[in-house]
């Protein structure tokens, strides 16, 4: 397979909070942005213009699709958690925050939506019910980023607190961490093959962490510095801003405030490659559930104090050649 980088149309006006690929169609993208709206597209549509777009009354901070590419949730400065039906156009606001939803997540294991917030809370849902919401679960302090895995949610919090949860069973944390980082954490990001998770921090460094509390697993975790530049003879770090794991070979992609996106094998501790540094900073990463695409979304974080400077928003979709992300010890 060639590769090869597409830019989508008709990008968002403001920055771009996440991507997320429909999990049973590959080729069908959600983007969220504090423009205040949610965007679809088909990546192999000619014109790559959106084929949907659903607006909230404040910025958009997360979006995830749930069973399927017309299920989408989303969520936002609005402190509502929504229901995007995309077929029907159709809107449901499942629930509510006392404070700005910052993460929205689907399990598949146990079909429940999950939203975390600045309000310190993190609540659980069932889209299929009448009355969706099924449980509020207070958290130690902010929320800043979740990942679920089979029945699995790991919740990054401020004060460097990570505190992992049985979703059958929310009423207490399985485990209480503190972040191997030394900084502030950014975003968390589970294995695909449920074994652990990926933390970054506004500090240009990522942790690499096991479930598994034995000490000779825990011997396993690590962190390395990444996304530094030197410019004009001073070593300047960035954020780094997202994280998404390959579905099907466990590799994950970083992207920074840098604007570059690293490929890295986990569990061999090595870079596999690096993308060509892009105009603005890497604001969200997804691949496809069939792992042949990376999107890439550009706009800048407002770490360097210029707010309301997005920089150039875009959408790159790279299209992975046959052994792009795929570790060097795999045939």
């Amino acid at each position: 397979m060639s590769t090869a980088n597409q830019h989508l149309a008709a990008p968002p006006e403001d920055a771009i909070s996440a991507l997320d690929f429909s999990p049973n169609r590959p080729t069908i993208l959600a983007v969220s942005s504090w423009d205040k709206n949610v965007r679809l597209y088909d990546t192999n549509t000619p014109d790559k213009q959106p084929i949907t777009t659903f607006e909230h009354k404040a910025a958009v901070l997360d979006v995830c699709f749930g069973n399927d590419e017309t299920q989408v949730f989303s969520a936002g400065l609005d402190q509502l958690v929504k229901c995007l039906d995309a077929e029907t156009g159709n809107e449901r606001v499942l629930g509510s925050h006392k404070d700005a939803v910052r993460n929205v997540c689907y399990s598949h294991s146990t079909n429940t939506l999950i939203s975390g917030s600045w309000d310190s809370t993190v609540h659980t849902f069932d889209p299929r019910a009448s009355t969706a919401e099924t449980g509020s679960y207070p958290q130690t302090a902010k929320v800043y980023s979740l990942s679920t895995v089979n029945e699995k949610l790991v919740v990054a919090m401020a004060g460097r607190a990570v505190d992992i949860y049985d979703l059958r069973k929310m009423s207490e944390p399985i485990q209480r961490r503190e972040s191997s980082l030394k900084f502030q954490t950014r975003t968390v990001r589970c294995m695909p093959s449920g074994e652990g998770y990926a933390t970054s921090s506004i500090e240009g460094r990522v942790a690499v962490e096991f479930f598994d509390a034995s000490d000779e697993s825990q011997a396993r975790k690590y962190a390395f510095k990444c996304h530094r530049q030197v410019e004009d003879g001073v070593d300047v770090v960035y954020p780094v801003n997202a994280l998404a794991f390959h579905p099907t070979y466990g590799t994950f992609a970083s992207g920074g405030g840098d604007g570059v996106v690293a490929l890295w094998d986990a569990m061999a501790k090595r870079r596999l490659k690096q993308y060509a540094r892009q105009p603005s900073g890497i604001a969200a990463l997804a691949f496809s559930n069939d792992g042949r695409q990376l999107a890439m979304g550009l706009s800048n974080g407002f770490e360097d104090g210029k707010e309301g400077d997005a920089g150039t928003v875009g959408i790159v979709v790279r299209t992975l050649g046959e052994t792009e992300g795929r570790p060097k010890n795999m045939k």
